[in-house]
């Protein structure tokens, strides 16, 4: 009887793998993606629908846990879909984290620079470590991911980081995305994909009010969409986690990207200007290749906490939990 159970397990994990693994798809023919909210329904958890969008021919769903603020791609027909206005999306799911987060980030939308949450609540010393994919000419800053790899091995498996992708960083950076794919299957880290806009304009001459999305004529749906169906074409997950270009926004734009159902995320440590992480801090470094300043300094704090976080006093936090344990009032 037991090679008959083991068929059967075999079958049911295969049977269960369309569900569970389908948000690392390559998904290369997208058309008609679109903002589209909802709520999906199916014991033991309800989601949140954030996006629509076909594929070959199918339909399929971009979603939030709004308990845990993971998200997943889901075919048609796997939960009862019931489409909902974008604010009675909102007021249906207003008593979990998620709503909560955007409700924080929004109260936080007046500053030029830094809008949105700057800092997490972790339960024990640490920070969250976000990395920065602005375009660039130079490769990946694979040091970055090896330190924490080497770091972290014996106390924390797979390693969580936060990376604020752009586009045009995805178009002209394949190997690097594999890369990071196959460190990630690997279980080395766990990656939270964080939009980053896909042009990342910028001018070295405009004032902050007129320059990154703020330039006139930013297309902001397009520079929002884009970048999520760049991402689930090259097979990452996007996360509800929105980083504004050179920190910069205004409150207008703040509202903007919260109508997406996408988080604006900032930092309190920019280490390249010399800002110093606390217990708690979302930490900002440049994975592009254009800030070895910042890696630098990064890779001096890990050789720092080196003994700490050999007894486990001092990790790197998800991106996920920190925020929502913040938004949650705890």
């Amino acid at each position: 009887m037991k090679p008959a159970y083991n068929l059967f397990a075999a079958l049911a994990i295969l049977i269960m793998v369309p569900f569970t693994s389908i948000a690392q798809a390559n998904f290369t023919g997208i058309t008609s993606y679109e903002p589209f909210y909802g709520h999906a329904e199916k014991a033991p958890q309800d989601w949140m629908v954030l996006r629509r969008f076909e594929n070959a021919g199918r339909r399929y769903f971009l979603l939030v846990n709004p308990q845990t603020l993971d998200t997943k791609i889901a075919d048609d027909g796997f939960y009862k879909i019931t489409p909902m206005s974008y604010l009675q999306a909102r007021k249906y799911f207003s008593s979990p984290p998620y709503i909560k987060v955007l409700a924080k980030a929004e109260s936080k939308s007046v500053t030029i620079q830094d809008a949105g949450i700057e800092r997490g609540m972790p339960k024990e010393t640490g920070i969250t470590l976000t990395a920065d994919l602005c375009p660039s000419h130079r490769p990946l800053d694979r040091r970055i991911f090896t330190d924490i790899i080497n770091g972290f091995k014996s106390v924390e498996s797979p390693v969580p980081i936060a990376l604020s992708v752009s586009g045009l960083w995805m178009k002209h950076h394949q190997p690097d995305i594999a890369w990071l794919k196959q460190l990630q299957a690997n279980h080395e880290i766990y990656i939270t994909w964080v939009n980053h806009s896909y042009n990342h304009r910028v001018s070295k001459t405009s004032p902050l009010k007129t320059n990154f999305l703020l330039e006139p004529g930013t297309d902001i749906n397009y520079e929002v969409l884009e970048t999520e169906k760049t991402m689930l074409a090259n097979g990452l997950l996007p996360s509800v986690f929105f980083r504004f270009p050179g920190l910069v926004s205004d409150q207008q734009l703040v509202y903007k990207i919260t109508g997406f159902g996408l988080i604006p995320i900032g930092t309190d440590a920019w280490l390249a200007k010399g800002q110093q992480p606390q217990a708690g801090s979302i930490v900002l470094i440049h994975g592009n290749g254009n800030e070895p300043v910042g890696v630098n300094d990064f890779i001096k704090l890990l050789q720092s906490k080196a003994s700490s976080i050999a007894n486990k006093q001092w990790l790197l936090y998800d991106l996920r939990e920190t925020v929502e344990e913040d938004g949650s009032g705890r």
